[in-house]
């Protein structure tokens, strides 16, 4: 391979069938021949998504990619890998696509593809997509030290299309490396979510310890597949009796969650089907039994059930089990959200107790599709989950630039009494602990009106942690703010009138790109003698947990200027704000 960018020779032929359109568009073809590591795209975000193929003898037939070609101006560049057929002749076929648009007429090859990765937004230590678009985490699974998390990735864009599953690896829930896509779309349609497991005793016949991914093939209809690796994770092989469950009529039928039962002695998977969850048995991951469906007149219905998980959580000396639903729409802020049951599972149905449900795992607008990593060691025994940082209402809009959204940080589940009836709380894992760089000690403060803490952090670059008890004393709304210079702000408000926690991002920097960002967002709160609060902010992002995690909010936000002052206030009575700490993340 040579190291230096190397211009295409164009040859434009034209398909036989293609027509002139009323725009003087056709089908183009490009005939190039391999000869560097990469294809270059040039996009642009609010284009038209055109038809992209790649053509070469060895195929038998070409996944169709879609990508928002520049017409006007170039926003950034993607990469498609080529180096599978690096020497030969291949087409490179654009539907319905003007040949001098810049998108076409600019397309490369390189050895090299470097951009701007650190770019405003880019979190700091939160999962990002290296490039592309990214939302549910996908097929969470613990291996020999290594937490894989696979992801729904779109490498040829920022916005939602051409669902790869994308592949991270991390030692401590933190830091993580980047491997390539695991999955890929295929003649089945495009990989939608779904779960991995460690096949233990062999039972699928694909060896001991295999990685085995059950995933939701998209095309024409939606059906369940697998595919397993025997190299860790690194690369899979798709099971050539693929779908395992074929689709039995209805068009949302997706986002397989599995684990082993030991009590039936087999697979057991929840499976989202439109507003209800069905459960699937089988002894061998290949050959699936309808077990039962749970969800008919409980719960939120206010759109679509997805990406389901049912995991054992042990409160009061017994086992209980949780049901993750999300929703979308029909969040309790809208837009999508993550609701939960709590209750029993036979090894056949599970059935919910008598709570007030709906009930969700976070009241923020940005925490969605979340589940559970699978194959953690018994000595551990944690239920470890991670979310999608973002919203449905607005997440193709966000204003990022070569990256687009981020995962929440790795949170413990458990359950608790919040004071009025059990909970599912949810609370970063205590290896995050060790992000903390440093921490700063502020005086206890008394509030009867308001109360400022200027710069928060000598060298804040918009990441850090803040730890505090608020004991309200006839305080009626209190709360506090996140502040820059500019006048922008990040609200967190308490309403013991009306029995709400609440947080208000108006004002919080751009909020303009999309007219339901803006929006507050409300959680139920109990009345409590103290509220121990901490609060992670990366850059445009806020985790907000309330007692260890009995209630949690998360938010983007997207602030011009790093907020680095604290406010806090009470409308009437005082507050008590103790132990106020914040930390420094490496």
């Amino acid at each position: 391979m040579r190291n230096t960018i190397i211009a295409i020779m164009i040859t434009v032929s034209l398909v036989s069938c293609s027509t002139f359109d009323r725009n003087n568009t056709r089908d183009v073809n490009l005939q190039l021949v391999a000869e560097s590591a990469y294809l270059l795209f040039p996009i642009e975000d609010n284009a038209p998504e055109k038809q992209v193929t790649i053509q070469y003898s060895g195929i038998d037939e070409a996944t169709v990619n879609h990508m928002r070609l520049a017409e006007k101006n170039i926003d950034y560049w993607v990469k498609m890998d080529i180096n599978n057929i690096a020497g030969e002749t291949f087409t490179l076929v654009v539907k319905n696509a003007d040949k001098n648009i810049p998108g076409i007429k600019n397309i490369k090859q390189s050895d090299n593809f470097t951009f701007e990765y650190n770019e405003t937004y880019r979190p700091h230590f939160h999962f990002s997509p290296e490039l592309g678009w990214m939302n549910d985490p996908n097929g969470m699974v613990y291996l020999d030290g290594e937490y894989h998390l696979f992801y729904q990735h779109n490498p040829y864009g920022t916005k939602w299309q051409n669902m790869h599953w994308g592949h991270a690896v991390s030692t401590d829930l933190s830091s993580w490396t980047y491997l390539p896509d695991a999955l890929a779309p295929d003649s089945l349609g495009s990989i939608f979510s779904g779960s991995a497991v460690i096949d233990v005793n062999n039972t699928a016949g694909f060896g001991k310890n295999a990685m085995v991914a059950i995933y939701t093939s998209a095309g024409q209809v939606q059906s369940q597949s697998i595919a397993y690796s025997t190299d860790k994770g690194r690369t899979f092989t798709k099971y050539e009796g693929n779908p395992v469950i074929p689709n039995p009529g209805i068009p949302d039928f997706r986002d397989p969650k599995v684990f082993w039962h030991n009590e039936s002695n087999q697979w057991i998977m929840s499976l989202a089907t439109k507003q209800t969850i069905t459960f699937y048995g089988s002894a061998n991951l290949k050959e699936w039994t309808r077990l039962s469906e749970f969800g008919d007149g409980i719960g939120s219905h206010g759109g679509v059930w997805e990406c389901p998980d049912l995991i054992p959580l042990t409160f009061a000396e017994k086992i209980k089990w949780v049901l993750l639903v999300s929703i979308n729409p029909g969040g309790p802020n809208g837009g999508s959200a993550t609701q939960y049951f709590i209750g029993d599972f036979d090894g056949k149905a599970f059935t919910a107790e008598a709570l007030p449900y709906p009930l969700w795992l976070d009241y923020g607008r940005d925490n969605y599709a979340g589940v559970t990593w699978s194959n953690i060691p018994e000595t551990d025994g944690r239920k470890i989950f991670m979310g999608w940082m973002s919203n449905w209402d607005y997440a193709n809009n966000v204003p990022t630039k070569n990256f687009r959204s981020a995962m929440t940080v790795a949170r413990e589940l458990k359950i608790k009494h919040n004071g009025r009836h059990l909970v599912v709380s949810n609370y970063p894992v205590v290896e995050t602990n060790a992000l903390r760089a440093s921490e700063s000690v502020k005086n206890d403060l008394v509030v009867e009106n308001e109360a400022l803490i200027s710069n928060l952090l000598d060298t804040n670059k918009g990441t850090f942690e803040l730890e505090m008890t608020l004991q309200p004393h006839n305080a009626g709304v209190f709360g506090f703010m996140l502040l820059n210079s500019k006048g922008e702000e990040l609200e967190f408000r308490f309403d013991m009138t009306t029995g709400f926690i609440s947080i208000h991002r108006q004002k919080s920097g751009l909020v303009d790109f999309e007219g339901r960002f803006a929006a507050g967002m409300n959680a139920p709160l109990v009345k409590k003698e103290a509220y121990k609060v901490r609060l992670m902010v990366d850059k445009a992002s806020a985790e907000l947990f309330i007692n260890e995690g009995e209630l949690a909010l998360t938010t983007v936000f997207f602030p011009t200027e790093i907020m680095n002052t604290l406010k806090l206030y009470t409308s009437s009575g005082h507050v008590n704000a103790g132990n106020i700490t914040i930390y420094s993340i490496n």
